[in-house]
């Protein structure tokens, strides 16, 4: 059993939406197909995934550094104990030979975007759902039915009025979401306040709406939207400031009592250990959201969370982001809070399988062997294309 080959192509989201920080007509991604000798049905077995949404491409530093590590070493070096399967940490280990320490997202997600290809294809091999086999590693073999979805949306769109707001979020409530969250920032203070009290008619109740400020504020305006947030008791208050401004989220979390969220701009373990040691985070309430592709993989999330449980985090306190199915896995896998849900955006790259079905704000899992890509269509195309099946 080997690794005949690992390929990478840039394909281009083409969207444009925009969040309070950027727009997303430029932003691509890149999509990753490994390619084994196993053959099942006359084909071999592939694994798939991609970096994820709202960081460019990373092919240059795969084809450059980690693709030939992988493919330069003994195949025998990169199986498990077993012998009958791809061993994604012995794989992981490879690929950050004569790496320097720090400077993490130079590489975490390049090699991320790998390392959850290789959990795809093990999980292929081993004829289970990648939530199974995760659930077998890292959960003591608790396997959900079903995972706990909130849909992130309230873009900024061109021409976008409050009953256009108030109609979206209609709709991912009508599609079975009970915890939507908006975008915060674009717009000055009092008109955002004016679209969250418009959101709320529509939703309900507070505990059904999250805020993501996509790390806009400086430490006035962080401070400023705290203070006029803080009456509505959101269920969180997301990326208010630079993600590594740890002295502004703790005096964040001093002024702000409910939920704090951040986290899916964090490439490292050490960062995540900084935010919860130095950044004011709190274990009873906020929210960890880090993207597993873009943070070296599935592994490096394992590691993570046994800091995190060292330091009193649950596992219920982490969401990981992405809205796909790479982080629908991993929610179900290991066990986590819930995951995030991008529908109608992001072209193919964004939501779940073409049959995923929503009930009570969770989502049904399928049983496909591995991630699961091949139920999205569109998107499955792209990887079948790239790997030449």
């Amino acid at each position: 059993m080997r690794i005949v080959d690992i390929r990478e192509t840039a394909i281009p989201l083409k969207s444009k939406l925009a969040n309070s920080s950027f727009d997303f007509t430029e932003m691509t991604t890149s999509v990753v197909a490994v390619i084994t000798d196993v053959v099942r049905g006359g084909k071999p077995v592939c694994g798939f995934a991609f970096n994820s949404t709202g960081r460019y491409a990373c092919g240059a530093p795969m084809r450059a550094r980690f693709i030939p590590r992988i493919l330069a070493a003994e195949p025998e070096t990169l199986i498990d104990a077993s012998g009958g399967n791809l061993d994604p940490a012995k794989i992981f280990t490879c690929m950050m030979r004569r790496e320097k320490a720090g400077g993490h997202s130079e590489r975490s997600i390049a090699i991320g975007t790998i390392e959850v290809a290789v959990w795809d294809v093990a999980a292929k091999i081993a004829d289970k759902p990648l939530h199974h086999l995760l659930a077998e590693r890292f959960n003591d073999g608790k396997v959900p039915g079903n995972v706990f979805c909130y849909v992130g949306g309230g873009w900024y769109w061109p021409g976008q009025t409050i009953k256009d707001l108030q109609d979206e979020m209609r709709r991912h409530l009508d599609a079975g979401y009970t915890l939507v969250k908006m975008k915060v920032g674009g717009l000055p203070l009092e008109e955002d306040v004016r679209r969250l009290e418009a959101v709320l008619k529509v939703v309900g109740s507070s505990e059904h709406l999250a805020v993501d400020a996509n790390c806009k504020f400086d430490r006035a305006e962080a401070l400023r939207y705290a203070k006029a947030l803080s009456p509505f008791k959101l269920r969180w208050f997301e990326e208010p400031c630079d993600p590594l401004d740890f002295a502004l989220f703790a005096e964040l979390a001093s002024v702000y009592a409910a939920p704090l969220a951040a986290g899916e701009n964090l490439y490292s373990t050490q960062d995540v250990e900084n935010l919860v040691r130095f950044g004011g985070f709190r274990a009873d309430r906020d929210i960890i959201q880090i993207d597993p592709p873009q943070a070296y993989g599935i592994g490096q999330y394992a590691r993570t969370l046994d800091m995190l449980a060292r330091r009193g985090w649950r596992r219920r306190s982490l969401f990981p982001h992405g809205g796909n199915q790479m982080s629908l896995a991993m929610a179900a896998g290991f066990g986590l809070g819930g995951a995030e849900s991008y529908p109608g955006v992001f072209g193919d790259f964004g939501g779940f399988a073409d049959d995923a079905r929503v009930e009570n704000g969770a989502i049904i899992l399928s049983d496909r062997p591995g991630i699961g890509f091949e139920g999205q269509a569109a998107l499955y195309r792209i990887m079948r294309e790239l790997a030449g099946i």
